[in-house]
């Protein structure tokens, strides 16, 4: 049975951020977590808590990972199972970040705006040998993105359904599913109050 323990959010930013300073070299995070659990600002604090112990550290946003819509909707708006293996290039993450930054010593931060449906037409960023990259949004724990450490936020349907706007229900099988069939994180989080979060370390 998982044992979780209560934390602060301060202690959670700290504890990850210690864990994170604990990789050696150049490292890939994963920050799991659905839109209103904010992986993206979990990310962001952690990024900077690192900068201010000397390791570099960037996030890349999930979102920013978009397919075009042309592929993304292929199967209409609301296909659970396209939401969850479609409208995020997966393999994009994985070539231009995972593979960019191990191989190349660099990473492409963004790919496609979803909002204008086109190219972000960003330059490749150069990385330190001990460069820390989180990547940060929905369905990031998955067997084809080989992460060095995963943490995820947790929040419970019944949160989600409270959290999310109506017109976002259908996302949460998706979203449910995939936390079934992905890797279990390294850190993971209930997340179903962000002002009194508890964890569990594996």
């Amino acid at each position: 049975m998982t044992h979780y323990t209560p934390i602060d959010p301060d202690g959670l930013v700290e504890m990850c951020a210690q864990t994170c300073l604990d990789l050696d070299g150049a490292s890939i995070v994963g920050v799991d977590g659905a839109s209103p659990a904010r992986p993206e600002s979990i990310a962001e604090a952690i990024a900077a808590t690192l900068r201010a112990r000397g390791r570099a550290a960037a996030v890349i946003r999930v979102i920013d990972y978009l397919r075009p819509a042309s592929l993304r909707l292929e199967w209409g708006a609301h296909d659970v199972e396209s939401f969850r293996t479609s409208w995020y290039d997966y393999p994009a993450l994985r070539r231009e970040v995972l593979d960019g930054l191990r191989h190349h010593r660099r990473w492409l931060p963004r790919l496609w705006d979803g909002h204008s449906d086109r190219s972000f037409r960003d330059q490749r960023q150069h990385a330190t040998d001990d460069q820390i990259l989180l990547v940060a949004g929905p369905m990031v724990l998955r067997e084809d993105l080989d992460l060095d450490l995963g943490i995820a936020l947790r929040m419970s349907p019944p949160t989600l359904r409270r959290r999310l706007p109506p017109d976002e229900h259908w996302t949460i099988a998706a979203l449910m599913e995939q936390q079934e069939l992905g890797p279990l994180p390294d850190i993971e989080v209930r997340y179903d109050h962000p002002e009194r979060p508890a964890i569990a370390i594996r």
